[in-house]
């Protein structure tokens, strides 16, 4: 691996102009990985110019030959899979296999959204006998894509995928903790045809990098994918500009299980909806909800499950790997003690692990917290790690109004053999997602986004080349 990685402007790796790096760490071991430049808002301006100086071309390229460059980005990214995945790993921490995943959806996306670039049809609209209206849909222009760092390069390109097919530029600010994917994936960008300045990364941090691309003047549209309170700063910034905003912000979702489900289904799927990543996931299935009739069974296995959940270093590919950082390891221990004082009942983990192969990283042992008041910050706040509130139903309208009864509403997951209520359920809970029988169905297919507090837009989907382009409208007066 470089010792050191630099910012990637006009398809060049180029130093801040600071000259200043920050430190990347190994989030399994505690030990650094390298160092990586620090952009500022003087490097966020020359990513911009650079974007805004591209554009003309990209945009003016023919939407099939944009096509066929991020269909060839997906058979460039599926032969660098292995570099990219171990690179996910060493900076994340995640499980190998879920970082190898992780590769396979963005090509996955490159390929729908490649095969998408020449159908942003518009259309005609017959107004008048004497007129000829018809629309066109145009790229927005510069795009800014503020990524996490729970899923550093699929939440980045999910959203870049779509942006470039629409004819846009992009300059993408990764986080600070996890920002060397998307270094490596401009390489892949640039080998694979598109001309320089198209896509431009400046890593550094949120208040210096991140805020300069919100405010900056010449972005048309801002793509942001974490917390709500930072979500509100970047869109209090582009409101500065009229920019329109892309946002999915927290979650804190319910997994319902009714006493009519495929139990042997609905456990595996708990464990994946919460203890996926650590835990680490904005739609993560963090409010289990059992019917009363099954709760002691299904509590019984739960616990017995989950206590076989192997935690490690991602490296060697364990059921779950370590949390970001010793920082937000400490946040979720001290959400854990809070739930306690709240009246909820710890029942199993809470702790780091006491492995030799765990001492030096950031790990933690998922964790179960019964008897929850429906009041308590860990029933209403994003706690982002691996830790499941479980609480209890009697029947469907109960499970609905506790599902509901939460600021967030990103996911839902409802596990039973009833179609019939499932629908209506489905119809009922206030998510932009409703899986039934399943959890994270994430196809790119799949439109993605929040309702209430965890945000606006789409991304993934035919919808999310909405939000990339604009609408004119021409009309034309025939002779009489």
């Amino acid at each position: 691996m470089h010792e050191k990685w630099f910012l990637w402007i006009r398809d060049q790796e180029i130093p801040a102009r600071s000259e200043e790096f920050f430190t990347v760490m190994n989030p399994a071991t505690g030990e650094e990985l390298c160092q990586v430049a620090r952009g500022r808002a003087a490097d966020v301006d020359a990513a911009v110019q650079a974007a805004a100086e591209a554009l003309p071309r990209w945009s003016g390229m023919p939407a099939a030959v944009r096509g066929r460059s991020l269909l060839e980005v997906a058979r460039r990214l599926r032969e660098v899979e292995d570099e990219l995945a171990l690179l996910e790993t060493l900076n994340n921490g995640k499980p190998l296999r879920e970082s190898r995943q992780d590769v396979e959806k963005v090509a996955e996306a490159f390929e729908f959204y490649g095969g998408l670039a020449d159908k942003l049809f518009g259309a005609t609209i017959p107004i008048s006998p004497n007129y000829f209206n018809y629309t066109l849909r145009e790229p927005m222009g510069v795009t800014a894509h503020i990524a996490p760092w729970n899923y550093p390069l699929r939440l980045a390109l999910r959203s870049v995928a779509p942006a470039l097919a629409s004819g846009n530029t992009v300059v993408l600010k990764p986080a600070e903790e996890t920002p060397l994917t998307a270094l490596r994936f401009a390489k892949v960008l640039a080998e694979a045809g598109a001309p320089p300045g198209v896509f431009n990364v400046v890593p550094g941090f949120g208040p210096e990098a991140g805020a300069a691309l919100a405010s900056h003047p010449r972005v048309n549209h801002i793509s942001f994918t974490g917390s709500v309170a930072t979500g509100v700063e970047v869109m209090k910034r582009a409101a500065q500009n009229v920019v329109p905003v892309t946002l999915e912000l927290g979650g804190k979702s319910p997994n319902i299980v009714f006493a009519d489900a495929d139990l042997d289904q609905a456990l595996e799927g708990t464990i994946k909806a919460i203890f996926t990543n650590a835990g680490q996931v904005c739609c993560a299935g963090s409010r289990l909800l059992l019917e009363d009739s099954l709760y002691e069974r299904f509590l019984t296995r739960l616990v017995d499950r989950t206590g076989k959940i192997q935690v490690g270093p991602g490296i060697e590919d364990p059921d779950m790997g370590p949390l970001i950082s010793e920082e937000h390891r400490q946040c979720v221990l001290g959400y854990i003690r809070l739930g306690q004082e709240e009246g909820a009942k710890l029942i199993l983990g809470g702790k780091a692990p006491t492995e030799p192969i765990c001492q030096r990283g950031y790990f933690l042992e998922p964790t179960l917290l019964t008897e929850v008041p429906n009041w308590a910050r860990v029933a209403r706040e994003e706690i982002f790690g691996p830790v499941l509130t479980i609480f209890r139903f009697r029947n469907t309208e109960e499970a609905i109004q506790l599902a509901n009864d939460n600021p967030y509403g990103l996911v839902a997951g409802v596990w039973t053999s009833n179609l019939d209520r499932a629908h209506k359920v489905a119809a009922q809970i206030q998510a932009g997602q409703v899986y039934i029988n399943d959890f994270f169905s994430d196809s790119v297919a799949n439109p993605f986004g929040g309702y209430k507090r965890s945000g606006f837009g789409r991304e993934r989907g035919v919808e999310a080349l909405c939000h990339y382009t604009q609408v004119k409208s021409v009309c034309i007066r025939l002779k009489d």
